[in-house]
């Protein structure tokens, strides 16, 4: 389905099935969920945190906070569709178009958003994280 924006994230049943499946893994496995992605519209922050909330599951976000620079060489790393390299660049491209909003949306963020230094190794972020959610209990998103 082509989104008229542009943004996957536009589309409400993207977010529902976000949200949807959260709620069903934490209630399958009894156990947090890392949702690695960045929000950047605040009407949708509210809408799939108040999804997870309204199931009952303690949401703890966290904001990975990463250079421009850094951002942009990560996404240069990154193969998206190996077999069709026209496509992995339009992909880099839709990637790095987003980079802008992504790191305004860092002054809209809910107020007990955690933020991470992403200068630290892969390591010492999962052990922030780890100590975050477990600290608030068995079910996270």
């Amino acid at each position: 389905m082509e989104v008229p924006t542009g943004d996957f994230q536009d589309l409400r049943l993207w977010r529902r099935q976000v949200a949807d499946l959260a709620v069903g893994l934490v209630e399958e496995y009894d156990r947090p969920v890392l949702v690695p992605m960045t929000l950047v519209n605040p009407g949708y922050v509210d809408e799939i945190f108040g999804a997870l909330k309204d199931a009952g599951i303690d949401v703890h976000h966290f904001f990975l906070k990463v250079s421009r620079e850094i951002l942009a060489k990560r996404i240069d790393g990154r193969s998206f569709t190996p077999d069709n390299p026209e496509q992995d660049e339009r992909v880099r491209r839709w990637c790095k178009d987003r980079i802008e909003p992504c790191m305004a949306a860092a002054d809209t963020l809910p107020s007990d958003t955690v933020f991470l230094n992403g200068e630290l190794t892969p390591q010492e972020l999962a052990e922030q994280v780890l100590a975050r959610v477990r600290a608030g209990g068995t079910s996270g998103a």
